[in-house]
């Protein structure tokens, strides 16, 4: 059974940073195909944040968040990572990762991953 453990949420202000690691246990990240990182605020539907292909290590993001984050990925720690920077408070939001073994589907579409993290929530304030 994978499990996939989120940390590095928290409380930040305006225009600060977080970095968020997405770690599977049971299973060698390098055994995935995607990784992608999307959040849900109170009351409004999960939306994609950004997303990477192990092949090519193509990368792919939100218009909202294009140029203030980062996804990546460590085989060697086994991690998959979201940086984030100039946060805003509309960033506020539960961040979930999510990780699947095929190489070809939606980088975007949530229904098209099979394993999910908890989340961890990341708050910005005004």
């Amino acid at each position: 059974q994978v499990q996939l453990v989120e940390t590095g949420g928290g409380l930040v202000q305006t225009g600060g940073s977080l970095s968020l690691s997405c770690a599977p246990s049971g299973r060698p990240i390098t055994t995935f195909r995607r990784l992608a990182w999307f959040r849900q605020a109170p009351g409004k539907e999960r939306e994609f944040v950004a997303g990477i292909r192990w092949n090519g290590g193509l990368t792919y993001y939100a218009d909202s968040v294009q140029d203030r984050f980062t996804i990546s990925k460590d085989d060697a720690k086994n991690t998959g990572y979201l940086q984030m920077n100039s946060l805003k408070p509309e960033d506020t939001a539960v961040y979930i990762c999510a990780v699947d073994t095929t190489s070809w589907m939606s980088i975007a579409n949530p229904t098209e991953y099979n394993y999910w993290g908890q989340g961890t929530q990341v708050t910005v304030s005004a």
